[in-house]
């Protein structure tokens, strides 16, 4: 029996009976991902496997990193062959390692390979990799509807044209829908005011609008999120390392934009109080657009200074942060909630020692009329994998309701991750079998555990980020 089988992860004949019957040929709903919507309208086909699997993937390069391997062979210029040869010598010693699963996975459901990576199988996984992807299915829309993919959400700068999304709406042909969510994270990065007024210089012009107060700067941003509505958008999503928290007075918030705006640093004290007030309206406006809102806290990023030099950011030297974000969250949900202008919102969290405190955090603002309204999103990055899903839905189980989540996305930049959506649900499906197995689940309640099961899968995303 192949490694990746049909009953993969699946422990008990209730773990079978939920996977194969609920969970396994439902759509995927992937509602945060960051694939690029030029390859998806440009229906881009990969040169080869080590660019479809290899480039841009940072969960892949530290494990090479940590295996020796020399980044000529992982960012540089090494060859597909050799950048791939390389990734198989690593493979056997990812065992453990997400990476492991993920992988093998990965060859299972793209190219209907159950070797297991190493050495002695690279050339020919690799060679027959690169045949399948000449196949005039292997493209970036073919994998997309081989995954059975329903929607996506990208993650898009308020100053993007959004032309590959209209380009992808005007083709008929393909009936996958592709929709932008806003991500306004630089228009809130003021520590830095000469990389942030560069910035808010490419929001005025994209926008119209000259940007020289605060006033004018959420003027700006109105009519961009406005744009981005009428292409189907109505998901934002925000990402921060510490969730800030300072009382900031609308006097304040004008005083300390004049200030960046003038090209002067702000004090890390001003820095916060100035991302307080901006995110506080960056929320407001979701809420009157009746837009759902994310929110991905506690990284910890560009860690290695002498790499962020040389390669960048995102190229995998970001961390777990050692941030509590508690008591800013709260206040900040709060003083939303006071105004009626706190919209559904998901919360993400990588730190693995808050939990249980954001958990706990969303069953403080529901409110009474939609189910879920508040939701702690999927185990997310660090967290992304068997113990950490395990882990994020035990404790949403124990604070909240696991029957009304809306759970998992892929977070990636790669058309080969939707199989993480497959991984989740026989995590998922495992989970409710063995506590049937154990009795601590009614076996005569099967037929609505299987409901549970579809609607955490796709049915509660589906009805949640409706329209």
């Amino acid at each position: 029996m192949s490694f990746i089988n049909e009953d993969f992860l699946l422990q008990t004949e209730w773990a079978k009976q939920l996977y194969h019957e609920h969970a396994e040929k439902l759509p995927i709903i992937d509602y945060h991902c960051h694939i690029p919507p030029k390859q998806v309208a440009d229906d881009y086909r990969f040169r080869s496997i080590t660019e479809i699997w290899l480039g841009g993937d940072h969960y892949k390069w530290r494990a090479m990193r940590a295996n020796g391997v020399d980044e000529h062979f992982i960012t540089g210029d090494a060859s597909d062959w050799e950048k791939f040869e390389k990734w198989a010598a690593t493979i056997p010693n990812t065992m453990r390692n997400p990476l492991y699963h993920w992988t093998h996975l990965e060859l299972k459901t793209a190219f209907g390979i159950d070797k297991i990576l190493k050495p002695e199988t690279a050339k020919e996984i690799f060679d027959e990799c690169n045949r399948q992807l000449q196949l005039p299915e292997s493209s970036a829309r073919g994998y997309m509807k081989r995954y059975n993919v329903e929607s996506i959400c990208t993650t898009d700068d308020p100053i993007d044209t959004l032309e590959y999304h209209q380009a992808i709406k005007a083709d008929t042909a393909f009936n996958i829908v592709v929709n932008p969510a806003w991500r306004p994270d630089k228009a809130m990065a003021v520590a830095d005011a000469k990389v942030y007024n560069a910035y808010v210089d490419k929001l005025a012009e994209v926008s119209g609008v000259e940007i020289t107060t605060y006033d004018t700067l959420m003027e700006a941003l109105q009519k961009r999120q406005d744009f981005f509505a009428e292409n189907g958008c109505n998901v934002a999503d925000h990402g921060v390392s510490q969730f800030p928290w300072a009382e900031c007075t609308k006097a304040e918030a004008d005083a300390l934009f004049a200030k960046v705006r003038g090209g002067n640093e702000l004090t890390p004290c001003e820095v916060e109080k100035l991302q307080t007030s901006l995110l506080l309206d960056f929320a407001r406006m979701n809420a009157k657009k009746g837009w759902i809102q994310q929110f991905h806290f506690g990284p910890l990023r560009n860690t290695n200074s002498r790499m962020f030099k040389k390669l960048g950011p995102d190229v995998g030297f970001d961390t777990i942060g050692a941030f509590s974000s508690t008591n800013q969250i709260a206040k900040f949900l709060d003083t939303l909630s006071q105004e009626d202008l706190l919209t559904k919102t998901i919360l993400y969290n990588i730190n693995p020692c808050e939990n249980e405190a954001t958990a706990a955090m969303i069953q403080n603002f529901q409110d009474g009329k939609t189910p879920g309204k508040i939701q702690w999103g999927s185990g997310w990055w660090f967290l992304d994998q068997l113990d950490g899903m395990e882990a994020q839905m035990n404790t949403l189980s124990r604070q909240a309701l696991l029957s009304q989540f809306v759970g998992m996305l892929t977070d990636s930049r790669s058309f080969l991750s939707y199989p993480r959506h497959e991984y989740f649900r026989r995590i998922l499906c495992n989970l409710l079998g063995d506590d049937i197995q154990k009795g601590l689940l009614p076996a005569s309640e099967i037929d609505y555990i299987g409901q549970i099961v579809e609607n955490i899968c796709y049915y509660n995303a589906k009805k949640y980020f409706a329209k």
